[in-house]
């Protein structure tokens, strides 16, 4: 689990393909590496990733992870080069102080980054909203783009085809990748967890018994404040 706040941002030092995805080692720059033990998951661009080999030499520290081809597919990793520059988390403590949203780490599909706009001392993005991601991003609801915790400001929906707008500060510029983003780059997107497991609960309900109706309804979700 992680929380969605940037710790450090790292580059892809090495990437070696194989049958079943590739090995890649991850430059860690200035993440402290001094509690990191194998089998450890660090949040890279988002993705939770199992560490199989490190080194904590302080300033010049990297790790090692198996990527499947599964996540290859389900990701912006496929694109990725050697020296391209990544986010990075290490997997939150139960003592750690929780400053974004619940991130699993577990990307649900890629977006793409449509239009940046300069507003005062902060930037607009506008990202592509996947169809079959789109009910599941809410104004004022969280997301996760590559990996790092932010609130959806705005929705724009026309038919099929979808965006969001994102609103960025300067300090998040400054301690994510955020600053290498073009229009065009593809971005690993992590919707709300709480809405992925009300959606799971609600048709699971209705498809094993239609006779039994569920206590939560959208009315009550309206009520609550969960959907606007």
């Amino acid at each position: 689990m992680f929380t969605g706040i940037i710790e450090a941002v790292g580059a892809i030092k090495a990437i070696n393909v194989n049958a079943q995805g590739a090995r890649l080692v991850i430059a860690t720059n200035n993440l402290d590496m001094s509690d990191v033990k194998l089998g450890d998951s660090i949040a890279t661009n988002g993705i939770c990733l199992t560490v199989v080999d490190f080194d904590n030499t302080k300033g010049s520290g990297s790790y090692s992870v198996d990527v499947s081809n599964e996540t290859l597919q389900r990701t912006g990793f496929a694109s990725y080069q050697v020296g391209s520059k990544v986010n990075l988390e290490k997997a939150m403590l139960a003592s750690t102080r929780f400053g974004g949203h619940m991130v699993s780490g577990h990307v649900d599909g890629v977006s793409e980054i449509l239009a940046i706009n300069n507003n005062g001392n902060s930037w607009e993005y506008w990202l592509s909203m996947p169809k079959d991601l789109a009910h599941y991003i809410a104004e004022k609801g969280s997301v996760t783009i590559d990996g790092t915790s932010l609130t959806v400001n705005a929705l724009a929906e026309h038919g099929s085809t979808g965006k969001f707008r994102l609103t960025i500060v300067p300090h998040t510029v400054q301690e994510t990748i955020f600053a290498e983003y073009q229009v065009g780059t593809k971005v690993n997107l992590e919707v709300d967890l709480i809405a992925r497991y009300l959606e799971r609960l609600l048709t699971k309900t209705a498809d094993e018994n239609p006779a039994v109706k569920s206590n939560v309804s959208e009315a009550m979700l309206v009520k609550a404040g969960f959907i606007k």
